[in-house]
């Protein structure tokens, strides 16, 4: 049987054709799907920088919650003293408190407590969330912080343990050196359970007293401390220098 060579071409060109065809959609898939992975990439960079934008900015308004907050304490202060009371006759008592503080309800004249509407006037406020580790205000007659009235202790009140990025932020904001952080490396600036201002635990006549040269603002009246003995982190507010 005569083999028909003009056939024979025509198969090897369709084969080529069939080749080309499939090399060209391999290329194609491939080309779709190098653009598939730079999308992705792309947005899931968006997303992380968006979220950190967003955590930044939430960190900011945390900052400035709890200085809000903390100026409402001073104020209640201010209208206890004014109405004629001593500072040893400041009282912090309130049924979320402490017990070590007193309690509020037993207290006849209540002209004293900062949390009465009779005293300072002042809400019992709970920490905002995620900027450290639950702990509740605490308030404290035992550090003199550098340059704040004289070498007395001052009236404090110290947000404990709260995270890095928290006191990193707020001393920022302050205006604190960036590579100088205000750090106490003797007794530590939140005082525990020991120190808690009420009728027996006063003002301490030898004052803790912070790690001077770190504090690159002064008077230091607010800011965030690093203990150097265990590495935790503080927030302090002075409700009254002395």
């Amino acid at each position: 049987m005569p083999i028909n060579k003009k056939h024979m071409q025509q198969n090897t060109q369709h084969h080529i054709a069939e080749k080309r065809d499939e090399s060209g959609n391999v290329l194609i898939i491939i080309l779709l799907a190098v653009a598939l992975i730079g999308a992705l990439t792309a947005a899931m960079q968006s997303t992380s920088q968006q979220s950190a934008h967003i955590d930044k900015e939430t960190l900011i308004l945390r900052v400035s919650e709890v200085q809000r907050y903390t100026s409402e304490l001073e104020r209640g202060i201010n209208y206890i003293m004014q109405n004629g009371h001593s500072e040893s006759d400041i009282r912090f008592a309130h049924p979320n408190a402490h017990s070590d503080y007193g309690d509020l309800i037993a207290d006849s004249d209540k002209s004293d407590q900062i949390f009465d509407r009779l005293g300072g006037a002042a809400h019992y406020g709970t920490p905002p969330q995620n900027i450290n580790d639950g702990s509740t205000w605490e308030f404290y007659g035992h550090t003199a912080l550098p340059h704040v009235g004289s070498d007395a202790a001052e009236l404090i009140v110290i947000l404990p343990n709260v995270t890095q990025d928290f006191c990193e932020k707020t001393n920022s904001i302050i205006g604190y050196d960036a590579t100088n952080q205000p750090t106490d490396s003797s007794t530590c600036i939140h005082g525990g359970a020991s120190q808690r201002f009420n009728d027996t635990t006063q003002f301490d006549s030898s004052p803790n007293t912070v790690t001077d040269a770190t504090f690159s603002i002064k008077p230091s009246m607010q800011g965030c401390v690093q203990c150097t003995n265990d590495n935790s982190y503080h927030f302090f507010h002075v409700l009254m220098a002395r």
